[in-house]
């Protein structure tokens, strides 16, 4: 079997070819075992490591380092990329912006932001960054007001009435390059909150959304 570091490369990068389906990261599709002409034609499908999206496994330096989020709010058209934690406290001047880019866009209003939503976060960007994947988080929604999450449930999006985006805990976020699967599957294996996965048509049209509330999973 091939080793979990190969695996985990292969199966982080989406072809533009759509190689990969929504299913990747429990069983690699059959055309995975065709890529190359060496391997015959009958080789079964390769299973992937069982700890494959444990990022509890991670090395204990993995968290002592310092803390780079680089985020952009298509909503709003910023980008920033802020070295917001260091030696065991968070930069402040940093975490501001932070909570300003994760702010009510529609609302136009600032709250502040759990910090270990932002370690999720970081997390999960620091963690694909270890496989070739460097890309800004789209955050399409953070902070909400009332007004806001109201808005939305109204108009049909899918909102709950008692959102832990009115409390700065929770963000509903993409990676271009990351099936929807691979990037929950990652942000769940952290174990700090709710992972919601949103599926739409479109190359950008889902989402995930991850909150620092119970551990819990569902698909909307």
């Amino acid at each position: 079997m091939p080793s979990r570091r190969k695996f985990l490369q292969k199966s982080l990068f989406l072809t533009a070819s759509g190689l990969f389906s929504s299913q990747l990261p429990f069983a690699a599709p059959a055309a995975f075992a065709k890529e190359s002409s060496a391997v015959p034609s009958e080789a079964p499908p390769m299973d992937p490591p069982p700890d494959i999206f444990d990022a509890q496994l991670v090395d204990l330096d993995f968290w002592l380092k310092p803390r780079v989020l680089e985020v952009t709010r298509p909503a709003s058209g910023e980008r920033a990329k802020l070295l917001y934690w260091k030696d065991g406290e968070i930069q402040e001047s940093a975490y501001q912006q932070l909570c300003h880019l994760l702010r009510d866009v529609q609302g136009k209003q600032v709250a502040p932001i759990d910090p270990k939503l932002l370690e999720t976060l970081w997390g999960t960007q620091a963690f694909i960054a270890r496989y070739g994947i460097s890309q800004p988080l789209e955050i399409l929604s953070g902070y909400r007001t009332a007004a806001t999450n109201k808005h939305l449930i109204e108009t049909g999006v899918p909102a709950a009435r008692k959102s832990l985006h009115l409390e700065g805990r929770a963000a509903d976020i993409r990676l271009t390059q990351l099936d929807a699967d691979v990037l929950g599957g990652l942000i769940r294996s952290f174990r700090q909150g709710g992972v919601g996965f949103y599926y739409r048509p479109g190359k950008n049209g889902g989402w995930i959304h991850a909150d620092t509330g119970l551990q819990r999973t569902w698909k909307g």
